[in-house]
């Protein structure tokens, strides 16, 4: 597999590359230890290594791995080929894009990003961030997608491989959506603040449902349930991966209760919600606005004899009202018989008393 592997790549960069002109966007010159060019290596990948849990599952995820190392061969010699360069640039002068896309649970590093950090340790960063010049910022730089790789080569204290591109806002902001599509789809929620956040930045519909490869329906949608949810209560519980769309609805209708969003900050102040993972952390709010919407049943009212045993009961409904009757298995049947007898003639008047003429 990893022989078939490198000969898939080898050959997407076979046929004699020219060699690359200076990039297109200006770079500022850098000192020695802050950035500096280098060539690019045959056969870039960025494949994030699991142990596999069996022969299926290896299988699926070689060629999960396979498909995009082969589509981002392909883009980086597109890149290339077009005279764009890899350059290392210290993290320090790197600044996350003007738009946040995913949520951080407690700024927690999930395992997925621990993983990457060992491939960047074990392999170096195979697949450069794409970065441009900041628009407001001498000689520093904003990440389009990357985000990641670049939180990864800090943590790690060493150089990003990038490339650097003149970007517009709208251009940046379709290529972090399209890595978000292509490498680790977002969660629903983080897909309606993404949208959240780029609306109230000014971008037009058009470019938002562009960035999340998404049609106006399902936009609309992720916007309405997004808008339904306080933001805090959102950042709280964090991209909470296993939940969907119509549980995250069914969260804003409830909430939209009168004190709902109370009840909300007061289930996340608990240690049991703040020691949780966030699908957890969902489940524990959605839970306790959901018994809210239950009220509790009334109790069943016992009728008793003189002597205080019980020879009935009365169950009811949510709202109060009498819903059966159940007789204690020592009574008598003929009482029980009478008793079915008087409430079929007491119905019968009560119906002939509600007559139209009648007082």
């Amino acid at each position: 597999m990893a022989g078939n592997r490198k000969n898939e790549l080898k050959a997407l960069f076979a046929g004699g590359l020219a060699p690359a002109e200076p990039a297109r966007a200006p770079e500022t010159k850098a000192s020695p230890d802050t950035e500096t060019t280098e060539p690019v290596p045959a056969g870039d990948t960025g494949v994030l290594h699991r142990n596999p849990s069996g022969a299926v599952k290896a299988m699926g995820l070689s060629l999960g791995a396979m498909t995009r190392e082969v589509e981002e061969a392909r883009v980086l010699r597109q890149s290339i080929n077009e005279g764009e360069r890899i350059v290392n640039i210290h993290p320090d002068k790197i600044d996350a894009s003007f738009i946040e896309d995913r949520l951080r649970l407690d700024n927690r590093d999930d395992e997925d990003f621990a993983a990457l950090i060992d491939s960047i340790r074990e392999n170096g960063q195979q697949v450069p961030a794409l970065l441009r010049p900041h628009p407001d910022k001498n000689g520093r730089y904003e990440t389009a997608y990357g985000h990641r790789r670049v939180r990864a080569a800090a943590r790690l204290g060493i150089e990003v491989r990038a490339i650097v591109r003149n970007l517009s806002d709208d251009e940046l902001v379709l290529a972090q959506g399209k890595e978000n599509t292509e490498r680790r789809n977002l969660t629903f929620i983080e897909r309606g603040l993404f949208a959240k956040n780029l609306s109230r930045r000014g971008f037009d519909r058009k470019i938002i449902g562009d960035a999340l490869a998404v049609q106006k329906s399902e936009l609309s949608r992720l916007m309405a349930v997004v808008e339904s949810i306080p933001e805090t209560v959102i950042r709280m519980i964090g991209p909470a991966p296993k939940v969907g769309r119509d549980r995250w609805m069914k969260l804003g209708q409830m909430l939209q209760k009168k004190n709902a969003e109370a009840i909300a900050n007061d289930e996340m102040h608990y240690q049991r919600f703040q020691a949780a993972a966030t699908d957890r952390r969902f489940q524990l709010v959605f839970d306790r606005l959901l018994r809210r919407e239950k009220p509790d049943t009334p109790k069943p009212l016992d009728l008793r004899d003189s002597s205080g045993r019980m020879f009935a009961r009365i169950t009811r409904d949510p709202e109060g009202r009498p819903r059966k009757i159940e007789f204690a298995k020592h009574v008598d049947a003929g009482f029980i018989d009478d008793t079915i007898s008087l409430l079929a003639d007491r119905y019968a008047a009560f119906l002939d008393d509600k007559q139209p003429g009648k007082e």
